[in-house]
């Protein structure tokens, strides 16, 4: 049993006033839903095939139980959808200061996602890592994404030097599309270990596969519970097309209710635990990137989508709230709770003269995180302002497993309801093809030129100090 609840009172009327949903549009929107499960059930969505697939888990996991005895440093080498599924599980799932642990109680080799080209930390990243104990996990699904290429080829070039052109191919795994694309190909040529990335899964949906599956089981996390809590969610969708008995329809069609007859086309994902903190990260790709769609299937101009954000409690008490409580009514704000932490940390009494000080003696961090949790959702809804809470028992593979897999139904869902392709990603790649152009890549003269013509014209508006 799950146990967890999508809870959203506050988004109602009868909670916020005018700026909720009304029970009767929900049920409006009724025959819309129905059409909506329907289109996804008979969808041949390559991601909902992930936690089914326990030939795969065990694949993952003899591959990560080899890679733990022989590195120190597992560094995975993607961006994007390659990267913040990665990231998610890792703080999730693992010890908060993981790398800083000795090995033992480390369950593994330290984990590193750059997820990004910036120099100076690649250049960083090689200056803390100890090459002979380290495998890099590139992780490409099309195997051309400039990024992660040039990445490899940075890495590579640091293994061929340390040692040799035969020994850096132990050094190496590659993800990627099982027959297709260049990192294919390179693998069929020089030998490298590999991992499949199925050819109807897109990045932001790749977390239950290799991509996310192996830096998981190399750091010691349980990718078989992992996937059995996505399998329970995924019956707990296939069972219902109906509102209050499918969490993922159900928020699918608050939120789209919300964007387009309440006009909150901002959603801000705030977990009230530090383990989930980048969960609401990759949410934000997940969300933005498959509902943030210039047309819809028939071709009409749209600009659909609702802009995810992030902010952690209780963190951002003290930076963004102030905005969501008393600015505009155009947000509503996603809560991740969870009852039971890990561990329990006592605040000590002392001060007895100081009343400001003494009151949380005895009191615990636990209880004081939640009471903070609780005041912020009240004072967000006595302001008017919608919220809803995702409420976890625990933070486990089970758990986590179940959430992620529930958003991406929610993601689904909520494409169908916008009746745009949730599944693909056009305006990404039209910024890849200017990047393929100023790099010089064949085929992308033209966009080079066009990116240059852009340049010149954006020369006259300029403060030079």
């Amino acid at each position: 049993m799950l146990n967890l609840r999508y809870d959203f009172n506050n988004l109602m009327e009868e909670r916020v006033g005018e700026h909720g949903v009304t029970d009767a549009e929900l049920r409006a929107l009724g025959p819309k839903l129905v059409a909506a499960a329907s289109a996804v059930e008979k969808a041949p969505l390559g991601f909902r095939k992930l936690p089914h697939d326990p030939k795969l888990a065990d694949e993952v996991a003899v591959l990560a139980n080899e890679i733990q005895g022989r590195c120190d440093s597992f560094v995975v080498v993607g961006i994007g959808g390659s990267a913040l599924g990665n990231i998610a599980l890792h703080s999730a799932l693992n010890h908060p200061e993981y790398n800083q642990l000795p090995r033992p109680p480390r369950r593994g080799p330290r984990l590193f996602v750059p997820d990004n080209i910036d120099p100076d930390r690649i250049a960083a990243l090689l200056e803390v890592v100890d090459l002979e104990n380290t495998v890099f996990n590139v992780v490409s699904k099309s195997g051309s994404t400039a990024e992660i290429i040039s990445e490899f080829l940075v890495f590579r070039d640091a293994l061929i030097k340390k040692l040799g052109t035969e020994r850096h191919v132990e050094r190496i795994v590659i993800t990627t599309d099982p027959e297709r694309g260049e990192l294919r190909e390179i693998v069929k040529r020089f030998g490298y270990a590999s991992l499949p990335i199925p050819s109807d899964v897109g990045g932001r949906f790749s977390v239950l596969s290799a991509v996310g599956l192996l830096s998981a089981a190399v750091t010691g996390i349980d990718i078989h519970k992992l996937l059995k809590g996505a399998v329970e969610m995924d019956a707990l969708c296939r069972k219902s097309k109906k509102l209050w008995e499918n969490p993922a329809l159900t928020g699918a069609a608050l939120h789209y209710l919300m964007d387009k007859a309440k006009g909150k086309n901002i959603q801000v994902m705030m977990p009230y635990a530090h383990a989930l903190r980048d969960v609401a990260d990759w949410f934000c790709q997940l969300w933005a990137e498959s509902l943030g769609k210039r047309v819809d299937r028939a071709g009409k101009t749209v600009h659909a989508g609702q802009t995810p954000g992030k902010a952690l409690g209780v963190s951002d008490q003290h930076s963004v709230l102030q905005l969501y409580l008393e600015g505009p009514f155009d947000k509503v704000v996603t809560f991740l709770t969870v009852e039971e932490f890990r561990t329990t940390v006592p605040i000590p009494p002392a001060f007895p003269g100081f009343e400001a000080v003494k009151y949380l003696g005895g009191h615990t961090l636990n209880e004081l995180i939640r009471a903070e949790q609780r005041a912020t959702e009240l004072a967000l809804t006595q302001s008017g302002k919608p919220n809803c809470a995702i409420r976890l028992p625990r933070v486990d593979e089970e758990t986590v497993g179940a959430l992620l897999y529930l958003l991406e139904m929610q993601t689904a869902y909520a494409g169908e309801l916008y009746n745009i392709n949730a599944f693909d990603q056009p305006g990404v790649e039209l910024g890849k093809n200017f990047t393929y152009g100023l790099m010089g890549r064949k085929g992308y003269d033209a966009k080079r030129r066009e990116v240059e013509q852009a340049s010149k014209a954006n020369s006259q508006w300029v403060v030079n100090t």
